[in-house]
C-alpha cells in the first residue's frame, strides 16, 4: 500500500490574497499543486492534474479536511479514490492519515469530523447572511467594494470585445476572477441596451 512513494502536497486557497505557504509548512514535499479556486466546485484544474499524477506508494498531504472537499460526501469520495489507488491520504490538521486499510472507527471519524467542518461553514454562512440582512435594515450595508475603478472596468469591457481577446488572460492581467470579469461584462452590455 502507500508509503514508499512520492509525498505530494495539496494546497487549496479561495482568494489570491490568500496565503498559501502556511498550509503546508515544514513539510518535505516532491510536488505541489496549489489551486486558487472554491472548494464547491468540484471540476477543480489542480485536483484533477494531481489525481492524474499520483501513483500507488504516494502520500497526498493537505493541510485539513475542508482543503480538499466541502461537504461530507466530497470528502469520502475523494479520500476513497485516493486509497483504492493505493495512495494514502493525510491531514495534518486532525492529525488524520487514510491508506484504505482503515477501521471502521477510522472511516465514522472521517465522516464525522466532515460533518464537522460543513456544519462549521455553514454556520459561518448564516451568521453573515444574518449580518447582511441586519447592516441592511439599518441601511449601512454596500455590499463589496467594487474591484476596478469605472475607467478600468470600462477599458476592460473594451478590451473584451476585441476579436480574440483571451478572457482568462484578462481577468489574471486585472487581477479579478473569472466570474468578477463576467459580471462587468454582463453590467456593461445592461447598460449599453439601456442607452440604445
Amino acid at each position: 500500500m502507500a508509503g514508499n512513494g512520492q509525498r505530494i502536497g495539496y494546497v487549496r486557497v479561495s482568494s489570491d490574497d490568500q496565503k498559501i505557504d502556511r498550509q503546508l509548512e515544514g513539510e518535505a514535499l516532491d510536488r505541489v499543486f496549489v489551486e486558487r479556486a472554491s472548494g464547491k466546485d468540484s471540476t477543480r484544474p489542480k485536483l484533477q492534474e494531481m489525481l492524474g499524477y499520483v501513483r500507488e506508494g504516494d502520500a497526498v498531504v493537505v493541510h485539513s479536511m475542508d482543503r480538499l472537499a466541502r461537504n461530507v460526501d466530497d470528502l469520502r469520495r475523494l479520500v476513497q479514490t485516493f486509497t483504492s489507488r493505493g495512495i494514502a491520504i493525510e491531514f495534518r490538521k486532525e492529525g488524520l492519515t487514510f491508506t484504505g486499510d482503515d477501521s471502521p472507527m477510522s472511516q465514522l471519524l472521517l465522516t464525522m469530523l466532515g460533518a464537522v467542518a460543513q456544519f462549521e461553514r455553514d454556520l459561518i454562512r448564516e451568521r453573515q447572511r444574518e449580518g447582511i440582512a441586519l447592516a441592511k435594515a439599518r441601511g449601512v450595508y454596500r455590499g463589496r467594494a467594487k474591484k476596478l475603478s469605472s475607467e478600468r472596468a470600462a477599458e476592460l469591457i473594451q478590451r473584451a470585445g476585441i476579436p480574440g481577446q483571451c478572457k482568462a488572460e484578462l481577468a489574471r492581467e486585472f487581477k479579478i476572477s473569472r466570474e468578477t470579469l463576467y459580471q462587468y461584462l454582463r453590467q456593461g452590455s445592461a447598460k449599453s441596451n439601456a442607452v440604445g
